[in-house]
């Protein structure tokens, strides 16, 4: 299941980030990539060094966690790697998919955010594959999109301008993709009744059965 979540980073916060990011030394995205991965991977990430680097990342972090979408369709264990990325122009990132293990952890879910407006940079749209199409994604600053990490997906060449994200992964409570969908679609139905119909048998029924699901398949 991928999705987009609007205005995850409110925009004081992204003045916050880029002004940070502006002033930030950057170095080679090869260093955090897989063997494979480095052959295709053309970008640069926040360095380890910045004083700053950790507030970013909890700052992405506390936004995607306070989120009530990100909360019911990842229901995330941990957020465990979140890095900055820049790309200037002729970067890319070619075709590939991401390591199922970083830091010792699972990468169920991965998520990019977007940190700088889609008319600040030519290029650079984020392709993840399916698996008779493709689609494409370039939102707005603060916007991000939400996919498994089991799948292919690209970043195509930046021809002007400077493309900034924040890329993360996710280990969620359910590692299984269809798992956590059904449970989603639970909890939509759920919250959708309860609006229309308020505390029914119906929705107590729906209750106990997201419930129950929950218990057998959480880690």
């Amino acid at each position: 299941m991928r999705f987009k979540i609007p205005h995850v980073l409110a925009p004081e916060d992204l003045k916050t980030i880029r002004t940070i990011l502006n002033e930030a030394d950057f170095v080679d995205g090869k260093l955090t990539a897989g063997w494979h991965a480095k052959l295709v991977k053309e970008n640069q990430q926040l360095s380890k060094t910045c004083p700053q680097a950790t507030t970013l990342k909890q700052m992405v972090k506390s936004a995607l966690n306070g989120h009530p979408l990100f909360q019911s369709a990842v229901q995330p264990k941990q957020i465990h790697t979140v890095l900055m990325s820049r790309y200037d122009v002729g970067m890319a990132y070619g075709r590939h998919t991401d390591n199922a293990l970083m830091q010792g952890l699972r990468s169920d879910v991965s998520f990019t955010v977007f940190l700088n407006d889609p008319t600040d940079y030519k290029g650079g749209e984020l392709v993840i594959e399916g698996a008779d199409d493709e689609q494409s994604y370039k939102l707005a600053a603060g916007d991000a999109i939400v996919y498994p990490s089991t799948t292919l997906h690209r970043v195509e060449p930046v021809t002007a301008g400077t493309r900034l994200v924040a890329v993360g992964w996710v280990q969620s409570r359910i590692r299984d993709v269809h798992k956590r969908e059904i449970l989603f679609d639970l909890e939509v139905a759920r919250r959708s009744w309860f609006a229309r119909e308020g505390k029914t048998p119906e929705f107590d029924l729906l209750s106990k059965s997201s419930a129950n699901l929950l218990r057998m398949w959480v880690e």
